[in-house]
């Protein structure tokens, strides 16, 4: 997992010839279900064949191959540009007065025609458009660190007044019940949100819950069956930010890092066992006639009283012209 700066894929889908999704996967909250048929209209079922590997529609932008009779598409919010953070604005004039610049970051970002570097971060440690000088062997190391991917996500020398670190857990519930009210799919998917302002070259260390249990991989698990059976939490899947140090995780059970400066996405992680519902939709649907209808909805919670649910929504999809509503 990069980090969030580098901007990541939102969501993957899989399209047949027709249109209709197969597979989907939808990774951040910034990509709604809205494009799954953006794509369908504007790529699939375009009037002419779309040639471009790249659609943008909405300030979203669509990445999609055609194999035989099938549609891969990634989608993500988000496109950054390494020569805008030297340039601002893009145009002919700053490319006529930096082409020496520019000549530079082609041979950085690119090696033998493989990405290599595009973060804007680590190009400026050795990309300047300042005077030429010669490099202490100081500067040289911490150049080589950088680029080589050592600790490529933190700069050094970094200094701030005051040291602050905030973390915030958030979780998302995704449900598919049936007419009877009978659950046919859930999951929670959850993410640890960083944001550091920390001098120098900190080791942060977070400690995990001793229950917690990685199905399939082992990764902080146990591999006694009976423990595992009663673990209060377990988790299908989880990633981790490259800051993370696979091996203390393993052997310690504790996240430790040295973190990158500003916001960035610690871990994300999946479950689909023991799922507390906060909600339970109860659908009620009585035909009185035969061109009347009466729909009733109950939603109760099932979360203790010391909690407050906030900006409940729920759609209830009506004909376009319905009687009344109470």
């Amino acid at each position: 997992m990069h980090k969030k700066n580098n901007k990541m894929i939102g969501g993957l889908f899989v399209y047949n010839h027709k249109g209709e999704v197969l597979i989907s996967r939808i990774y951040r909250d910034d990509v709604s279900r809205n494009a799954v048929d953006a794509f369908r209209v504007n790529v699939i079922h375009a009037r002419q064949q779309v040639r471009s590997p790249v659609t943008n529609m909405a300030r979203t932008s669509f990445f999609h191959i055609k194999r035989g009779n099938v549609w891969m598409c990634a989608v993500t919010k988000h496109n950054i540009n390494a020569a805008m953070s030297y340039f601002g604005k893009m145009n002919e004039e700053n490319v006529k007065n930096n082409f020496v610049l520019i000549y530079e970051l082609l041979d950085e970002i690119l090696d033998f025609g493989y990405p290599q570097n595009t973060d804007p971060g680590v190009l400026k440690t050795f990309i300047t458009q300042q005077g030429v000088r010669t490099a202490s062997k100081e500067e040289q190391a911490q150049i080589t660190s950088q680029v080589t991917g050592q600790i490529g996500w933190r700069r050094e020398g970094i200094k701030y007044r005051r040291n602050e670190l905030f973390l915030d857990v958030i979780e998302y519930v995704n449900l598919l019940m049936s007419q009877q009210g009978q659950v046919l799919s859930a999951h929670v998917a959850g993410k640890v949100a960083m944001k550091s302002y920390l001098s120098g070259m900190p080791e942060c260390k977070f400690g995990i819950n001793d229950k917690l249990t990685i199905e399939g991989k082992g990764r902080g698990g146990t591999e006694d069956p009976s423990k595992a059976s009663r673990a209060s939490v377990a988790i299908d899947d989880c990633q981790f930010h490259q800051c993370v140090k696979l091996t203390k995780f393993d052997t310690e059970h504790a996240i430790s890092f040295i973190p990158p400066d500003g916001e960035y996405e610690l871990m994300r992680y999946r479950t689909t066992k023991d799922i507390q519902l906060p909600f339970r939709v109860i659908p009620l649907v009585r035909e009185s006639s035969r061109n009347k209808m009466e729909v009733k909805v109950v939603v109760k919670s099932n979360f203790k009283p010391s909690l407050l649910a906030q900006k409940i929504e729920i759609r209830i999809p009506t004909p376009q012209i319905p009687v009344g509503c109470s």
